[in-house]
């Protein structure tokens, strides 16, 4: 029996997603302090290796490691931004054809692959230029962002009315920060319980059982309702999926136009700052004068996960009063404060007081992709989703790129530049949602989508 509930496979997907990042992030760490240290890090201590006396040689040590720990980072995400950009922009445009499930399937794939890898990788001690693999693995079918770009779009299908939609995108982050704060706390007892090994392994487990239930549980309504499917050679869809991203822009007012590339600006260049941010928290955690261990991680990584929570009630509760934009800027600018507070943080208590200021940071992304959907037709949502994840995984790579190679530059002088340059960054997408209140955001009764008709006119009709 069939169902349309896709909160299994978002849970599901939450616990892998946010359980490997840790896992690879410390798993390199270590990896690279034991092979410049030519010793073996001690795992399960209540302290971590770290010294935070400046005139001791292991103080210089750590800050080479944290180096060269954020310049591997850069050079893995490098490495799969090619191949990430065109399975997400492929599979996420093609969905509004041939059904929502396809690129779940294969991002599940995907992430499989990926685990398995990092498996034998940890396992037989290989050498860590091979976790480049791992990542080509995960590119190729469709990453994460794939994944939530199509429930999105499959949540956005089955809502008729606005507010139903804003608060089912409210929900689905929601739930992905329930399951980021349960595994971001246990991550720590994760590696010092189980290992890398038996870690991936779960993982891999939790993948499979995913990926059971995406394939033979849950109805694709787009799929089975579609009777329009022309069959079409590999270059005539590879020209079909450009033409209606081209026709997503082209089609309708100036003013339509005008609100879709801004409101496209403002959640990339936000995704960009808190998706850069975001491994940075870590290295910045792990060094001095923290010196955090990975249970005292695992804790900031569960406090942080909150913000889910905490945006949901936001936004269900600012609804009533405020209009979407307002709510916008406020998880904008509360943001914009917990970057400035955690570049001057120098305490444990101090970093896990950091995080109150972050509790809306998910609101502008959930009020955003809302208002987004509202922009274009229903028949537009595939292209919309595959456009806002093509470059949220270009702003994605990009960003963990950037930051990973400022950070490693800046560390030795001052580790908390990069908050304050995020903090900066913030002030561009407040900026643009000024600008979409200027041209003239309407909320509720306002239909910016053209007519069904105008949106006939593509490569198929043609045919």
């Amino acid at each position: 029996m069939k169902s349309s509930f896709i909160e299994p496979a978002v849970l599901l997907n939450a616990f892998a997603m946010t359980l490997t990042i840790p896992l690879t992030a410390q798993y390199v760490y270590r990896r690279i302090w034991e092979e410049m240290g030519n010793y073996t890090f001690a795992s399960g201590s209540n302290v971590s290796e770290c010294e935070s006396n400046k005139s001791n040689p292991i103080f210089a040590f750590q800050e080479e490691v944290q180096k060269k720990a954020s310049l591997f980072n850069l050079q893995v995400d490098i490495s799969g931004l090619i191949p990430g950009l065109v399975s997400t922009f492929m599979l996420l445009a093609s969905s509004d054809y041939h059904g929502r499930k396809l690129p779940m399937v294969l991002s599940s794939l995907g992430s499989v692959g990926t685990n398995i890898w990092l498996c034998v990788l940890s396992s037989f001690h290989l050498p860590l230029q091979s976790l480049i693999a791992s990542t080509l693995i995960g590119a190729l079918f469709g990453n994460y962002t794939t994944f939530w770009g199509a429930c999105f779009a499959y949540i956005v299908d089955q809502c008729k009315e606005y507010k139903q939609k804003i608060i089912r995108i409210a929900i689905l982050d929601f739930m992905l920060g329930v399951v980021a704060g349960l595994t971001g706390l246990s991550s720590g007892f994760f590696i010092r319980e189980l290992g890398f090994v038996w870690s991936y392994f779960i993982i891999v487990l939790v993948l499979i059982v995913n990926l059971t239930y995406i394939s033979f549980f849950i109805i694709d309504p787009i799929k089975e309702s579609s009777s329009q499917i022309v069959t079409m050679s590999f270059g005539e869809s590879i020209k079909d999926l450009f033409y209606r991203t081209y026709m997503l822009f082209k089609n309708g007012s100036s003013k339509r136009r005008s609100l879709l590339c801004l409101l496209i600006f403002t959640i990339v260049i936000y995704f960009f700052v808190i998706i850069g941010i975001a491994p940075i928290f870590t290295l910045y955690e792990l060094a001095s004068p923290l010196c955090w261990n990975e249970v005292y991680i695992g804790y900031g990584a569960a406090l942080g996960s909150v913000s889910f929570l905490s945006s949901f009630l936001g936004i269900w509760l600012f609804s009533y009063c405020l209009e979407d934009i307002h709510i916008a800027l406020i998880g904008i600018l509360t943001t914009m404060v917990g970057m400035m507070l955690a570049a001057f943080t120098r305490t444990t208590l101090m970093m896990l007081l950091v995080r109150v200021p972050f509790f809306f940071t998910i609101m502008p992304l959930s009020v955003l992709r809302s208002m987004l959907s509202k922009v274009v037709h229903s028949t537009e949502q595939g292209a919309l989703f595959a456009c806002i994840a093509f470059l949220e995984t270009l702003g994605g790579v990009t960003a963990t790129s950037a930051y990973n190679g400022i950070y490693s530059a800046t560390v030795a002088w001052f580790p908390g530049f990069i908050f304050l340059l995020s903090a900066g960054l913030l002030i561009i997408p407040a900026f643009s949602l000024w600008g979409v209140k200027c041209i003239g955001w309407e909320e509720g009764s306002y239909t910016l989508f053209v007519p069904e008709e105008s949106s006939e006119h593509t490569p198929d009709s043609q045919q």
